[in-house]
């Protein structure tokens, strides 16, 4: 099957591609790095957007997790031309209902979003389980297993530790943080 590709570049922002059936990475983080997310309540909102939208569009949903200053998923496009408009829902919906919720209207919540076209099944795991390895490394916890905002307790329950576990041994994770993040 011929995959649809698209490029679109928008000056001081991240390329994108748009690429029909095709998984993807996404990482975005809060305007300046703020902690915005930073209650259960908000973090399960935003989860809760994040399946809504992407099913509303057709995207297979992988992995997820979600920190107080950014949030990394893991799906399957169905129309790539879609991603933007994907992604500008999620942002637009929740930027609006968090500044609503503290009487900030007008803050600007989102910083912006980098993606990646997964190439391959080493890369599709290696994201995946940089996904569940996210907050032991920004230091939320000490065990993958103890943070509750992410796909790893699903994919425990779903596939059992033995499964889960294997796939970080079979695929190491890599830092994909960009120096100019930090």
């Amino acid at each position: 099957m011929k995959k649809n590709l698209k490029v679109k570049t928008k000056l001081h922002q991240p390329r994108h591609i748009y690429a029909d059936d095709t998984v993807t990475f996404i990482s975005a983080s809060t305007y300046q790095k703020a902690g915005y997310l930073d209650t259960a309540y908000k973090k399960l909102y935003l989860l809760t957007k994040i399946k809504e939208i992407l099913s509303d569009f057709g995207y297979r949903f992988y992995a997820w997790v979600i920190l107080d200053n950014h949030y990394h998923i893991l799906f399957k496009t169905k129309r790539g031309k879609d991603l933007g408009k994907v992604i500008r829902t999620i942002h637009g919906n929740s930027s609006h209902h968090f500044n609503k919720l503290e009487d900030k209207q007008g803050r600007r919540f989102w910083q912006s979003y980098w993606d990646r076209c997964i190439r391959n099944k080493d890369d599709f795991y290696r994201h995946f389980n940089y996904i569940h390895h996210n907050p032991v490394k920004h230091g939320y916890v000490a065990r993958m297993e103890d943070y509750p905002f992410s796909s790893f307790a699903h994919w425990i329950e779903r596939k059992g530790e033995e499964w889960v576990y294997s796939a970080f041994e079979q695929y190491p994770i890599l830092d994909y943080t960009d120096e100019k993040d930090h």
